[in-house]
């Protein structure tokens, strides 16, 4: 599509629904930036669960998850340490001892931590770890998802009040009891949260930008009440919602269906934000597509998502001019595809040289994501 007269230059089978697999990330990032700008940040927060008294913190120490998804991560934006920040808290305010526990809550994201919809064979990968009011070190173990992560952090709490001085007693007390603020833990800004996700498509990110999404309408913030409200916020603009259902942020549900003039709408309609258009990775360069067209004509000069899975191959975003500027969007959704991974997104680079450097010779050229 043309972004300078909305005209479709080119078209097939656009209003057939189709999965899209991770180009999802593209629409639940569009609906939330729409909602919150890119200053929003997730705080969460530390109480004292009782008074302070001759450095005894008499209850527990409380940490209150805001389903920040940057808490532990070792992917940018890291943020701060909140465990320095907590124990350099506690120091300050002459604590020695916690008589309680540390415990954590995490009822700002309701369960299932899951959509129903997922593969169970996703579920133990890190790729498909759940989305928690307390997420820790991106809910993952290297390769494996970490299935209670308010439990490991609570853990590694513990452990590092104890190497800091400040001893934790365990003696019961009620887990969620707020005496008094300690300490607000800030994440970076929600554009990059947002920037990350789509860089390294990660679909944890996503399923909470989903999810708060239904957090800052003041709904219960579930996947179910976010993919909701994105609809029909879009709706409300006046895509063609025909054939669309979504059940995640992520694109790992297979239940989830696009159609490609639905994706050129959204696209096009985000296009002039700047700041949505710079998170999509640049072809040759960056993220997923580092390899794809690399050394071609439009190396740098296509900002796309991918979406893989089991026979779907996916790509939407943006081409752009020599400022970076968007002048096309581009959507291409292969489902069900008879041929090899590699062919396809060799069909699909081809296509896109013939479409937008005509006067180039393209066949050989051999692309790899």
């Amino acid at each position: 599509m043309d972004l300078s007269t909305g005209q479709i230059t080119d078209s097939l089978n656009a209003d057939l629904p189709l999965i899209p697999a991770s180009i999802t990330k593209t629409l639940t990032i569009a609906s939330l930036i729409s909602e919150t700008g890119i200053d929003y940040r997730y705080a969460t927060d530390v109480y004292a669960g009782g008074s302070i008294k001759d450095g005894v913190l008499e209850g527990n120490l409380l940490v209150v998850g805001s389903g920040d998804p940057t808490l532990g991560a070792n992917v940018e934006p890291k943020g701060t340490d909140i465990m320095a920040e907590i124990v350099e808290t506690l120091r300050r305010k002459g604590v020695t001892e916690i008589a309680g526990s540390v415990e954590v809550d995490e009822d700002v994201f309701p369960g299932p931590a899951t959509p129903p919809s997922w593969h169970p064979s996703d579920l133990s990968q890190s790729y498909g770890t759940g989305c928690h009011g307390l997420n820790w070190q991106r809910n993952a173990s290297g390769k494996a998802a970490v299935s209670d992560p308010a439990r490991s952090f609570a853990s590694a709490l513990t452990s590092a009040l104890n190497r800091a001085g400040i001893s934790v007693k365990g003696e019961y007390y009620p887990e969620k009891k707020r005496k008094s603020l300690l300490l607000r833990h800030m994440s970076p800004p929600i554009d990059e949260i947002m920037r990350s996700c789509m860089m390294r498509s990660d679909n944890l990110y996503a399923e909470t930008l989903l999810r708060t999404l239904a957090l800052v309408r003041d709904k219960e913030a579930t996947a179910e009440n976010g993919a909701q409200l994105e609809l029909g916020y879009w709706k409300k603009k006046r895509l063609p919602m025909e054939g669309v259902t979504v059940v995640d942020g992520s694109g790992l549900s297979r239940s989830n269906r696009l159609t490609a003039r639905f994706l050129a709408e959204m696209l096009g309609r985000m296009a002039p934000n700047v700041d949505y258009a710079s998170f999509f990775p640049l072809a040759g360069q960056e993220g997923t597509l580092r390899h794809f067209m690399k050394g071609t004509p439009l190396d740098g000069y296509l900002a796309l998502k991918t979406g893989s899975m089991n026979g779907i191959q996916c790509y939407a975003g943006y081409l752009l001019d020599d400022e970076y500027a968007p002048t096309h969007v581009v959507v291409v959704m292969i489902n069900e595809f008879p041929i090899s991974r590699g062919a396809a997104r060799s069909a699909v680079a081809d296509m896109f040289l013939s479409t937008f450097v005509p006067q180039e010779s393209h066949s050989q050229i051999t692309v790899t994501e």
